[in-house]
């Protein structure tokens, strides 16, 4: 069994959870509301895992028995050994999911931490273009589109937390349509990549984007 198994979007849960638990403890003083606010947090946590080995849940269970904040950075820095990390994926393999791009500018992949990326994504500055990956049923996906800041917040589509946006719009083809017809679908999203994979607590949302645009 691989040591790793708790994804990106999953550790952003369980740190949503430990700060909320620490929040209860620092500003109530009932112990029937903490305790409730223990066991709702664990159990969002256990959600997110439904295969877990006992010893798995035990681990993530401790959230349940935390007092101090130095207890809770503990917790958390504990789970790190056991953040799985997207797929490895190389330069070449990245410019074949954009072959109509001869020069597409790459991200400096050594540079990426894996562990803490839902989807990779970066931005052409030069072009205003956003390219995506992501993998999607075993194989990664590539998206790319447009990328106009809107110069307000609000809540993004993929990450579903309130910041400041931009709107990516794609070109698909349409449905029931000839080959050639092609429509524009797009949403607001986070303007910052980086904010959003530190938001996101769930994948939902972005795979049924992708669904949509590469139909």
């Amino acid at each position: 069994m691989s040591m790793t198994f708790i994804r990106n979007h999953q550790m952003n849960v369980i740190q949503k959870q430990a700060d909320f638990v620490l929040k209860t403890l620092r500003s109530v003083a009932d112990r029937g509301v903490i305790e409730t606010v223990r066991h709702s947090a664990a159990a969002s946590i256990f959600e997110q895992f439904p295969d877990l080995t006992e010893e798995r849940r035990e681990m993530l269970g401790r959230l349940t028995s935390l007092q101090t904040a130095e207890e809770f950075q503990e917790y958390l820095s504990g789970l790190e050994p056991y953040r799985e990390p997207m797929p490895p994926i190389t330069p070449k393999q990245l410019q074949k999911l954009f072959p109509k791009h001869k020069k597409l500018k790459l991200p400096d992949l050594e540079a990426v931490d894996f562990r803490e990326l839902t989807y990779l994504s970066w931005t052409d500055i030069a072009t205003n273009r956003l390219f995506i990956v992501y993998p999607l049923e075993g194989q990664y996906i590539g998206i790319e589109g447009r990328l106009t800041p809107v110069n307000k917040k609000g809540y993004c589509v993929f990450c579903n937390r309130n910041h400041e946006l931009a709107f990516f719009s794609v070109h698909t083809r349409a449905v029931h349509a000839s080959p050639d017809h092609f429509s524009i679908f797009g949403h607001y999203i986070c303007l910052d990549n980086r904010e959003c994979n530190r938001s996101i607590t769930g994948t939902e949302a972005l795979e049924k984007f992708i669904r949509t645009v590469r139909r």
